[in-house]
């Protein structure tokens, strides 16, 4: 017997709203910004997933091959009766988790966490269909505010935050997500984590400036959306994609560059916005971290570091801590 059921937690404008918010605060900044969620609309999901598969992009199949050897562990040590998965998307990692919980016995339920209803319906009605006895239950809702909005959990529960999403968030952010996180928790819950590793930038920034432009075009995907959505103006070809290592922060940024002195109105904020020659905005850091940085910030949100796995390379880790 297999169940899906969804919660919607978002306004019916959350993601204009957030949109209208992001674009107006990051335009108006100096130096200006965009967020990166803002690149995942359907074409800019698609081309994330090409990204996916290009031979500089190491992230997604590192961090799939170390889940591929430690899931039976995984299963093993936290005897999870429901996974709980912020960020969700598609799940498609995560059915390495599911299938190593299942087979333990211990599984009842599985929580995506996404803003994406259409994904999570999607995902959620296939993954009921195929785990005999799992109850799907989706919950439409911004993790990065709305963490006490998930149902209570029965029994012992792992949430994952897989991908090197993390890196996303800047320290203090990321201090308060895991803070959230741990507050949705009780004593002896698990969380597992995804992150990249600092190596050399000769490794690192071709992940972010592939050799085939297809991150520069998702780079570039952002402004589509909100030429789409905002009834903008930009002219993406007129701005450069930029990947750069910043090595006093250890993250990757990306950044778009106007090729020339420009105006962009953008009609739904009454705003337009001048771009001087060279002028950049950031779109996306991406923070990569060493064993001990992991560990001091899962403590300081009240997890004890219980495992941490790596590739045989160092490229990528993913870490299970205790909540304490």
């Amino acid at each position: 017997m297999t169940s899906f059921v969804l919660d919607n937690h978002l306004p019916a404008d959350f993601l204009a709203a957030a949109l209208r918010r992001d674009v107006l605060a990051g335009l108006t900044a100096e130096p200006k910004a965009l967020p990166p969620k803002w690149f995942y609309d359907e074409r800019g999901c698609a081309l994330f997933e090409r990204i996916t598969e290009l031979p500089e992009y190491y992230p997604t199949r590192t961090e799939r091959m170390i889940l591929a050897e430690r899931a039976t562990q995984i299963a093993q040590t936290t005897r999870a009766r429901s996974l709980v998965e912020l960020g969700a998307g598609s799940a498609a990692k995560t059915r390495l988790l599911l299938s190593a919980l299942c087979c333990a016995g211990t599984l009842r339920r599985y929580l995506p966490v996404d803003v994406s209803v259409a994904t999570l319906v999607g995902a959620g009605e296939a993954l009921s269909r195929e785990y005999d006895g799992l109850t799907v239950h989706a919950v439409a809702a911004d993790f990065e505010h709305q963490m006490d909005r998930l149902p209570a959990q029965l029994g012992t529960a792992l949430t994952a935050f897989l991908g090197g999403t993390i890196g996303n968030f800047e320290p203090a952010e990321r201090a308060a997500f895991l803070a959230a996180v741990r507050g949705g928790l009780v004593e002896d819950d698990w969380f597992l984590l995804g992150t990249d590793l600092v190596k050399d930038p000769a490794m690192l920034v071709p992940a972010y400036d592939d050799s085939a432009g297809v991150t520069a075009e998702f780079n570039r995907n952002v402004l589509h959306v909100v030429n789409r959505e905002l009834k903008a103006d930009f002219e993406p070809a007129a701005f450069r994609h930029v990947a750069l290592w910043d090595a006093a922060a250890e993250w990757v940024e990306m950044r778009l560059e106007s090729e020339r002195d420009q105006e962009v109105r953008v009609e739904e904020l009454d705003l337009t916005v001048q771009f001087a020659a060279g002028e950049q905005v950031r779109t996306e850091v991406s923070a990569k971290f060493r064993a001990e940085g992991v560990a001091r910030e899962l403590v300081a949100a009240g997890f004890a570091l219980h495992e941490w796995w790596t590739d045989p390379a160092g490229l990528f880790a993913v870490s299970l801590a205790r909540a304490v």
